[in-house]
């Protein structure tokens, strides 16, 4: 059930259960003047509503599920852009690993994209495999070893 009103034509129904229905959590966004993109903080504002949302045994339905940030564009704000992102999950129930990011790192300024050639696509590349791997071993290990219900 989703636990927020929804008008005609909304697609966050949808968007909603695949969530639900995923282990695994990336949310993505550009760095626009150091803070997340108005799409990221409305996906945020939304699954807020899962706050109240629990499964058969009292957990936060996010309970037992991983979640990770890429932050595309160069690295103006993108350590920012990866806190303000992460907390919302953190809040709701998801456990974050260490790591569990990856930007580009190019330094700060426009510059060209990734697909046009530059800098920083190792440091991206490593760090982005870094995120799978860290996201992968802890959904692997929660699955493994599920946290229990709130302690009563």
């Amino acid at each position: 059930m989703v636990s927020e009103a929804v008008h005609e034509g909304d697609a966050w129904p949808e968007i909603h259960a695949k969530i639900r229905a995923s282990e695994i959590l990336v949310i993505a966004s550009p760095t626009w003047l150091g803070q997340p993109s108005s799409v990221a903080k409305r996906v945020l504002e939304r699954m807020d509503a899962m706050l109240s949302e629990t499964d058969d045994e009292g957990r936060p339905v996010a309970c037992n599920r991983v979640a990770g940030v890429v932050v595309t564009g160069n690295e103006d704000g993108a350590h920012h852009v990866i806190s303000e992102i992460t907390g919302g999950p953190q809040d709701i129930g998801y456990t974050i690993p260490g790591q569990a990011w990856t930007y580009r790192n190019q330094g700060p300024g426009p510059g060209p994209g990734f697909l046009e050639g530059g800098s920083g696509h190792d440091w991206s590349r490593k760090t982005a495999r870094a995120m799978a791997a860290n996201l992968l071993g802890v959904a692997r290990a929660l699955a493994a070893r599920p946290l229990g219900p709130p302690p009563q």
